[in-house]
């Protein structure tokens, strides 16, 4: 009996063997030919990303080089519609942001196959969107080496914009990999200001004879005055950051004020240039009252003017700080009553 036993158990054991060195060569197998597809696909990304930093994908280049696992290297995605049917005003501006990032990082001298930039369109990749559960464009997402996307890669663009300093911040902070932007030099504004040097020489060379107006205290007062409205209305904002003019949503729907204390649109600034402007009129209504002699009745309406001109607008401007300030207390003329 034992020995019958004997004679069953040893072509058992040897099966088992072979079964267990079949598994672990199988493994071994797909252990290479993992590692095989991961090489590839990091070679096929570094050629394309020497060619063109920004990288076009559709659905499925997405699922080959973004989805598939495993991935040794991050992937910044800019997920846009630039065509025309899809009225996306701010899209194309943003992808001139992403480009200068993509150039930017191409050109580093820290440049390396641990990071790709690429892009995807809704009409070349709409079933990405819907993936992606994505309803509205653009979105900057990060996809790390390993895992999964989280909230935070996810780029805040209503929060902190999209400028390309913007997006490499939000880069830096995601990656660790440190590289600084590199934008194309323009010169358009030093032609603009040669040109206006060259316009006010030749109007104080034509007026060199009558140059008493360089004396008169209302054109300085006034050229003072327009100055700092510029200023504090955030053009200096716009000229660094280069936020879009106005915010079009998906639905149609037009913001011409961002919702951020953080962020502003450029049609914001030129509302609150008209505001303060308003404000600043209805004081000097107010103080020339106050110091000129003469009709009681004109002063009078004076101040009055400057006192309305001064409430309204000023609480404007206040209800505007309280819709991008969310909890600040006061609001419209309910600020002055």
């Amino acid at each position: 009996m034992w020995m019958m036993a004997k004679k069953f158990l040893i072509p058992l054991w040897g099966l088992v063997f072979l079964l267990l060195l079949s598994d672990v060569s199988c493994q071994y197998r797909t252990k290479n030919t993992h590692s095989h597809s991961l090489s590839e696909r990091v070679s096929q990304l570094t050629e394309m990303s020497m060619k063109r930093p920004l990288l076009k994908f559709n659905t499925a280049k997405f699922k080959e080089f973004v989805k598939a696992t495993p991935r040794n290297y991050s992937v910044i995605v800019m997920f846009t519609a630039m065509a025309p049917q899809r009225q996306c005003q701010i899209c194309r501006h943003a992808n001139e942001e992403f480009t200068i990032v993509a150039n930017s990082y191409r050109y580093a001298n820290l440049h390396s196959n641990k990071l790709f930039f690429a892009l995807v369109d809704f009409d070349e990749g709409s079933e990405v969107f819907q993936m992606m559960r994505l309803n509205t464009a653009p979105v900057y997402m990060h996809f790390p080496s390993k895992g999964k996307p989280k909230p935070a890669d996810t780029m805040d663009i209503q929060r902190i914009g999209f400028s390309a300093e913007a997006i490499t911040k939000w880069i830096i902070e995601r990656t660790d990999i440190q590289f600084r932007v590199f934008r194309p030099p323009s010169y358009s504004g030093t032609v603009a200001i040669i040109m206006l040097m060259i316009l006010i020489a030749a109007f104080l060379y034509l007026k060199r004879n009558n140059l008493d107006f360089l004396y008169n205290k209302t054109i300085w007062g006034l050229g003072g005055l327009l100055f700092t409205l510029t200023m504090i209305s955030g053009q200096m904002w716009n000229h660094i950051r280069s936020p879009p003019f106005i915010y079009k949503s998906p639905n149609g729907n037009v913001a011409y004020i961002h919702g951020s204390s953080q962020g502003q649109f450029v049609f914001e600034t030129y509302i609150v240039m008209i505001l303060n402007g308003a404000v600043v009129l209805g004081m000097i209504l107010m103080t020339e009252a106050a110091s000129r002699k003469g009709d009681v009745k004109k002063r009078r309406i004076f101040t009055i003017m400057g006192l309305i001109l001064v409430g309204i607008f000023f609480s404007l401007l206040l209800s505007i700080f309280r819709n991008k300030a969310q909890g600040y207390p006061y609001r419209l003329v309910n600020d002055f009553f």
